[in-house]
């Protein structure tokens, strides 16, 4: 089987498990929070701030995080365009 067609069979496998899942939150649950766990355990590593307070704050490394991920792709994106 060549990687095309790996490629296609997966995504086919991928689409038809979404298309069969009843609860989508559910399914990304774990996922989420483990992704939201590594922004609290930054900023609080010993886990002495209020819960809301880091929540708050962990909300914000995710922010930053992200704004972080769109400068490196719009630089990224500059450096193609003036090559």
């Amino acid at each position: 089987m060549t990687p095309e067609q790996r490629s296609l069979q997966a995504r086919v496998a991928v689409h038809t498990s979404w298309a069969n899942t009843e609860d989508r939150t559910a399914r990304t649950a774990p996922g989420t929070k483990a992704f939201m766990d590594r922004f609290e355990r930054q900023i609080d590593p010993e886990g002495v701030l209020d819960p809301a307070d880091r929540a708050r704050r962990a909300e914000s490394a995710k922010t930053a995080y992200f704004l972080n991920l769109a400068a490196k792709s719009a630089k990224a994106r500059a450096k193609r365009k003036a090559a």
